[in-house]
């Protein structure tokens, strides 16, 4: 049995400030710079880059929990693996995760409701130097204040096997999902556009995504896809851009977007 450890934050001084005051008011800012508009997402898609980057559009994300944020005590959070290959779904036997704001609990009882599942597995080696989940983390510290998360590193597993997780987890108006992925990657500009606009009309018609270029996390999306299509969730476009359009050259970008969905009749 593991003993629950604390994850130390691992890109903290890489893609965001990994002094507590300079973080806090770099997403204060960030967050102040955005209008909510949806009164009650359940789901969010949100980008994981440098704040340098994707900041202001993952920002648009977590303004969209203005109105909902009091009610929020759970966020199972879906990212793709970047550094360790994971078969199906990896979950951390961490008790906190750390940031420079603090820690962030781990909810081990919802990590108990689907640890029985075939498809996921204990893998603290997959957390230890991802970045899709831990830059989340500062966003939620900011906007919520009693909370814990059910953190999901995604590899190998299928739309169908996370859509399992995620509806096990579902739970009501204390239980946000958020989806981190970032869009396409070292295109040019012009091309970039393109391809993220078709990207996010498929999201926004709830048709899965055909490949993983289009998206690092088009499995976990597609799985919140699947999701939404079954319990009538639809989605917003909050904000679609890329590098080029916030701190990078154009000659390579990376795309970014940022969806809420929610209840028809709660946006």
């Amino acid at each position: 049995m593991n003993i629950p450890f604390t994850r130390p934050a691992a890109v903290a001084g890489l893609f965001y400030p990994g002094d507590a005051r300079a973080l806090r008011g770099g997403v204060i800012s960030l967050l102040s710079a955005q209008h909510g508009g949806v009164a009650a997402p359940k789901a969010l898609i949100v980008p994981h880059a440098g704040y340098v980057y994707s900041g202001p559009v993952a920002a648009s994300a977590y303004a969209a929990l203005e109105k909902s944020a009091p009610a929020i005590r759970r966020v199972v959070m879906f990212g793709p693996a970047h550094r360790v290959w994971v078969r199906g779904l990896a979950v951390s036997s961490a008790g906190e995760f750390a940031t420079p704001l603090g820690m962030v609990p781990v909810d081990r009882q919802a990590i108990a409701a689907v640890e029985h599942l075939p498809q996921v597995e204990i893998n603290d080696e997959a957390h230890a130097e991802e970045h899709s989940l831990e830059v989340q983390l500062p966003f939620l510290q900011m906007l919520l204040d009693d909370f814990a998360v059910a953190p999901f590193v995604v590899g190998g597993a299928t739309p169908a096997q996370v859509a399992e997780v995620m509806e096990t987890l579902w739970g009501g108006p204390e239980t946000l999902i958020v989806v981190s992925s970032d869009l396409s990657h070292y295109l040019p500009y012009a091309e970039a556009q393109l391809i993220d606009r078709a990207t996010a009309d498929s999201i926004l018609e709830r048709r899965p995504l055909s490949r993983h270029e289009q998206a690092c996390g088009a499995t976990p999306i597609n799985g919140l896809i699947e999701v939404a299509r079954r319990k009538g969730l639809a989605p917003r476009l909050l904000d679609l851009r890329n590098s080029g359009d916030t701190a990078g050259d154009r000659s390579r970008v990376v795309g970014y977007g940022a969806f809420a969905f929610a209840e028809h009749g709660h946006d």
